[in-house]
C-alpha cells in the first residue's frame, strides 16, 4: 500500500508540473503565427490541388453524365413516339382488317343467300315439274284402271254367277246388269 502512494504521489507531481506551465498548444499564444502561416500555406495548397485537379475531373464526370442522362431521355421520348406511332398504326389498321372482314362477311353472306335462293327456287321448279308429272301419270293410270274397271267388273261378275249357278251367263246380261248399277 505504501507503493500505491508513492506512485500516486510521483503521478500527481509529474501531472502537477505539466499542467501548470503549458498551455494546449492551438491555444498557445507564442505559436499562433506560426499557426496562421501553416495555416495559410495548407489552404492555398488544398485550393490549388482541388482547384486544378480534382474540380475539372468531378466537372467532367458530371457533364458526362448530365449528357448521358439527356440522350437517354431524347431516345427514351424518340421510341415512345415510335411506339405511339407503332400503336396507332396498329388500331387503324385492325380497324381496317375488321371493316374488310365485315365486308367479305356481308358479301359471302349475300352470295350465299343468292346462291341459296336460286337453288331453292330450281328444287321449286323442279319438285312442281315433278308433280306435275306424278299428277298426269297418275290421272293416266286412274283413267287406265278406270278404263279396265268394268272389264274386272264383268269378269269378277260373271265369275260368281258362275259359281254360284254353275253356269256361265250371257255377256249381254252381265253388260246390262252393269249398265243399271252405274245408272
Amino acid at each position: 500500500m505504501a507503493q500505491a502512494q508513492t506512485t500516486q504521489a510521483g503521478t500527481e507531481a509529474h501531472g502537477g508540473a505539466h499542467a501548470a506551465d503549458a498551455t494546449f498548444p492551438p491555444f498557445a499564444t507564442e505559436t499562433f503565427a506560426g499557426q496562421l502561416i501553416w495555416l495559410a500555406i495548407t489552404f492555398v495548397l488544398l485550393y490549388t490541388l482541388l482547384s486544378k485537379l480534382v474540380l475539372p475531373r468531378l466537372t467532367g464526370i458530371i457533364e458526362n453524365r448530365r449528357t448521358l442522362i439527356a440522350r437517354d431521355l431524347d431516345e427514351a421520348a424518340a421510341m415512345k413516339t415510335r411506339a405511339e406511332e407503332a400503336g396507332t398504326a396498329y388500331e387503324k389498321a385492325l380497324a381496317e382488317a375488321k371493316g374488310r372482314a365485315q365486308a367479305l362477311a356481308q358479301e359471302t353472306r349475300a352470295k350465299l343467300a343468292a346462291e341459296s335462293d336460286a337453288k331453292r327456287k330450281s328444287l321449286e321448279a323442279d319438285l312442281n315439274k315433278r308433280l306435275a308429272e306424278s299428277e298426269a301419270t297418275i290421272t293416266a293410270k286412274k283413267t287406265e284402271a278406270m278404263s279396265h274397271v268394268r272389264g274386272i267388273a264383268a269378269e269378277t261378275a260373271t265369275a260368281i254367277v258362275e259359281r254360284l249357278t254353275g253356269k256361265a251367263p250371257a255377256p249381254q246380261a252381265v253388260e246390262a246388269a252393269l249398265d243399271q248399277t252405274q245408272a
